[in-house]
């Protein structure tokens, strides 16, 4: 079975070596050769003194490690110098040459490489990418489903006045367009926190195509781009902003489920907004559970047929975008930066998004069926062992719940006899 495993998954895995490589030195491997200075030469980044492969190989064990510092890099580089130039044949990092290249490299090869990266992955093993049954209620939704959300990161105002956010603090958001399929994302931006999020609507919407379900936050209302997305064939669910004025057109009944309280025909009453939808659209006010407590919530969308329960469904589904976000924030190392300067953040965020796209892939392979955060805790402990990570992740992490019961207890007593 151990054997028929990876080709149930469409996936072809190497020949076995002789030598095991250190599981750091394993992963870095899943990114092709060549792949990391062919990118280098086409955004024509300064690599005569360090190359482009030992910096995202040291950005990369920033991560996985968690170093909170140049210097902790720097150090373990130079205490496993011999095992560190192994990997693709990356130079051990000097801390000014390190900080020098954060700071000048452009962070637009990064983001390039994640998605070069993330098109290999899939063609490698294509299951990974592949669609999968929704759970719960949407089960029977054949359709792609993409959440759009931002998560702001914080950053210190006093070395990081680009990034001004408040008037006391500064932060950078990352907008994210995540496939409620295969829970990889679909588009991503890193850019300011000053901007508004219904700026980045449109690029997160792009790769969209026709029949597909877009499920948002009111913070990316745009009714403009509400009309575009019509147009286009795809359907939106979005809650509806208290500021937005709408006059009832008519009423449906769609369903009997007693957590719907009003679902509606609306257009814009207001003139300055009409003009950017003049079309109807359909407003539903339901009950949701938060904390334990029931909440009226209002929802707009531009699907008049389908059930009014199905609607509030597809944006409880979007929550899974705040579980994404979690799951970044609790393993990669995005709280305390290597530099300052905007190139030197953009750099961190996008070899973590690298490092976390490598660890679901690695997820996926081995079947892994403890949590997220587990398998990296696993990993981030045996960086230079060298074991293989196929054996690692199936011998490791194997407790399970307490056995079951085979009888009850009472079953343990002559009947008659106290």
């Amino acid at each position: 079975m151990k054997k028929l495993i990876p080709q149930l998954l469409g996936f072809t895995p190497p020949k076995p070596t002789k030598t095991v490589y250190t599981v750091l030195r394993q992963l870095v491997q899943w990114i092709p050769p060549g792949m990391i200075q062919r990118l280098a030469d086409e955004h024509k980044l300064d690599i005569r003194k360090w190359s482009a492969v030992s910096h995202v190989v040291a950005l990369m064990y920033g991560q996985l490690a968690g170093c909170d510092s140049l210097n902790g890099i720097v150090d373990a580089a130079r205490v496993h110098e011999g095992e560190w130039r192994n990997i693709r044949g990356a130079q051990p990092p000097k801390r000014n040459t390190f900080s020098n290249a954060n700071r000048h490299r452009e962070a637009a090869m990064a983001e390039r490489l994640y998605w070069e990266v993330f098109e290999h992955l899939v063609s490698v093993c294509p299951g990974f990418g592949q669609y999968k049954r929704h759970k719960g209620f949407l089960a029977r939704m054949k359709r792609g489903i993409f959440a759009i959300d931002s998560s702001t990161i914080k950053l210190c105002l006093n070395c990081i006045d680009w990034a001004r956010h408040r008037r006391k603090k500064a932060a950078v958001k990352c907008h994210l367009s995540l496939n409620l399929q295969n829970h990889l994302p679909q588009a991503v931006c890193v850019e300011e926190a000053c901007h508004h999020d219904n700026r980045q609507a449109q690029f997160l919407c792009n790769p969209l195509q026709d029949g597909s379900i877009m499920v948002a936050d009111k913070a990316y209302s745009d009714f403009r781009h509400f009309r575009e997305l019509t147009a286009k064939g795809i359907v939106w669910v979005v809650r509806a902003r208290r500021d937005t004025a709408f006059q009832v057109v008519r009423s449906l009944h769609t369903t009997d489920n007693p957590r719907i309280l009003a679902d509606e025909v609306v257009v814009l009453a207001r003139p300055q907004t009409a003009d950017k939808h003049p079309e109807g659209m359909r407003r539903i006010r339901a009950l949701v559970e938060i904390d334990g407590k029931d909440r009226v919530m209002e929802f707009l969308t531009n699907q008049m047929d389908w059930s009014a329960w199905t609607v509030a469904e597809l944006y409880r589904c979007r929550w899974d975008v705040e579980v994404f976000f979690k799951e970044l924030k609790q393993t990669l190392q995005l709280s305390d930066f290597l530099g300052n300067s905007e190139h030197a953040i953009k750099w961190q965020i996008w070899c973590g998004l690298i490092v976390h796209l490598l660890l679901r892939f690695l997820h996926y392979l081995s079947q892994w069926k403890h949590s997220f955060f587990r398998l990296f805790a696993l990993l981030r402990a045996c960086l230079w062992d060298e074991k293989d990570l196929h054996e690692l992740l199936r011998l490791y992490g194997t407790a399970s719940s307490p056995p079951r019961w085979r009888a009850r207890p009472e079953q343990a007593y002559f009947p008659g006899f106290p």
